[in-house]
């Protein structure tokens, strides 16, 4: 069985001699394609640094990784971001936008790295755009939305080119209830499907409903897996929809 993420015993030091400081200690943890698994626990856990790691962002400093069933730790760093480009997107915390982009071209990123037409590639992600609420925003700069159109902008841009592994860093932090809600909703639609997966690190217990795992951590170990109501598969009836709905969302 391939799974999306398999960590075996993975640790992560940082800094030297005296200051020298353990962040992840012999982690193990194992989530399945076709489901939205999400980690939680208290801030400085090491829920950023190990979805950094499983992204192949750092290296561990010791232990086994498997992503989508590759052994991601005899990746050259060239092969790492290949892969990274092939079959994963991120939502990060900060938005990292380019401010001399539009939003329509700031979601199209991942298809310009890919080699798509520019044209082709913007109208891919205007219409994704369009989907979360923001069709009226996609000429827009970032310094002219607000925070949580700028966070629908980050989400458009990790799943336009539809990846496999989706990797969010609180990805409801700046986004009211109903607008967070709806977004989970629309992760839940395209994202998770028999061979993909969504990791999700959150502090929102609005949105564990969402999640088929449930990974509780603490002081660089995952203390308690619990399985959630939603085991990948067919979206359940009420969430269909998240399209029309976020469509009419605005910030």
């Amino acid at each position: 069985m391939i799974h999306a993420v398999v960590c075996t015993d993975i640790e992560k030091w940082f800094g030297a001699g005296d200051t020298r400081i353990q962040v992840l200690r012999g982690l193990s943890l194992e989530i399945p394609l076709g489901e939205m698994a999400m980690i939680e626990g208290p801030s400085g856990c090491g829920k950023t640094t190990l979805i950094s790691i499983m992204a192949g962002l750092l290296d561990a400093s010791g232990g086994g990784l498997e992503v989508l069933g590759t052994d991601s730790t005899s990746m050259s760093a060239r092969e790492r971001v290949e892969f990274r480009r092939a079959n994963l997107g991120f939502v990060f915390q900060q938005f990292n936008l380019l401010p001399a982009l539009t939003a329509a071209e700031n979601a199209a990123v991942p298809l310009f790295v890919a080699g798509w037409r520019r044209r082709e590639a913007i109208e891919k992600a205007a219409e994704l755009l369009s989907t979360l609420g923001l069709g009226h925003r996609t000429r827009s700069l970032p310094s002219q939305l607000s925070g949580g159109e700028q966070q629908r902008v980050t989400f458009a841009r990790a799943l336009v080119h539809e990846p496999r592994l989706v990797i969010c860093d609180e990805p409801t932090s700046a986004l009211d209830a109903k607008t967070g809600h709806l977004v989970m909703e629309l992760l839940s639609e395209i994202a998770v499907r028999p061979d993909r997966a969504v990791i999700v690190v959150t502090h929102d217990s609005r949105i564990l409903e969402f999640a088929g795992t449930i990974a509780h951590m603490e002081d660089g170990l995952i203390t308690n897996i619990e399985k959630g109501e939603i085991m990948g598969g067919p979206v359940p009836a009420g969430m269909h929809g998240a399209y029309n709905r976020l469509a009419t969302t605005r910030s």
